[in-house]
């Protein structure tokens, strides 16, 4: 939630900003502006929360590699649902960290069993936000396995992966942004 109310701060200080009160202007259509912008602040936060987890790392743009998995694993439809769930999700560049092929490898029809097992393994059941994060030794994850969760240097970790950024909230459940994929441990 704060990621949601830090987004649409900025947002309102550039609205208001915006619609700054000149010498010559009339306080009260200053106060309608204000009043006009500040009902956008909340149609913003409204939508930001409406949208669930898939339509939220759709609209984000840096999520592509994730929500391609996702859709050749067939997970839309579950991501999509009541949840809560909380996402631990690689942004394109932490896939591009991943050796070459292995991506492609995984995307194939063949692999799909190991492509749902590595995206499950980035979800945990329920909504857990970065305050209750860092209280964590380890996660459980939907895949079946525990993910280990650290705090170094004041940067929660999750399996080596740094989370980079926090509580992004959707309608079922939250996203936090991670600089690698993490993979479960072999059975």
């Amino acid at each position: 939630m704060r990621f949601a109310y830090s987004v649409l701060s900025i947002t309102a200080i550039g609205m208001l900003s915006a619609s700054a009160v000149r010498a010559d202007e009339c306080p009260v259509a200053a106060a309608a502006k204000a009043k006009a912008a500040s009902q956008h602040v909340q149609a913003v936060a409204y939508n930001a929360e409406a949208k669930d987890i898939v339509d939220t790392a759709i609209g984000a743009g840096s999520f592509n590699t994730l929500v391609a998995a996702v859709k050749a694993a067939g997970l839309v439809e579950t991501l999509k649902g009541a949840g809560p769930f909380t996402v631990f999700a690689p942004t394109d560049e932490a896939f591009a960290k991943l050796p070459a092929g292995t991506v492609e490898s995984l995307l194939k029809p063949e692999n799909k069993d190991q492509l749902v097992a590595v995206l499950t393994y980035h979800v945990v059941p329920g909504k857990v936000m970065a305050a209750d994060v860092v209280k964590l030794t380890e996660a459980p994850t939907v895949q079946g396995s525990k993910a280990k969760v650290k705090v170094v240097d004041g940067a929660v970790m999750i399996d080596g992966a740094k989370v980079v950024k926090t509580d992004i909230v959707t309608s079922n459940g939250v996203i936090h942004v991670i600089d690698a994929v993490i993979l479960p441990p072999a059975k």
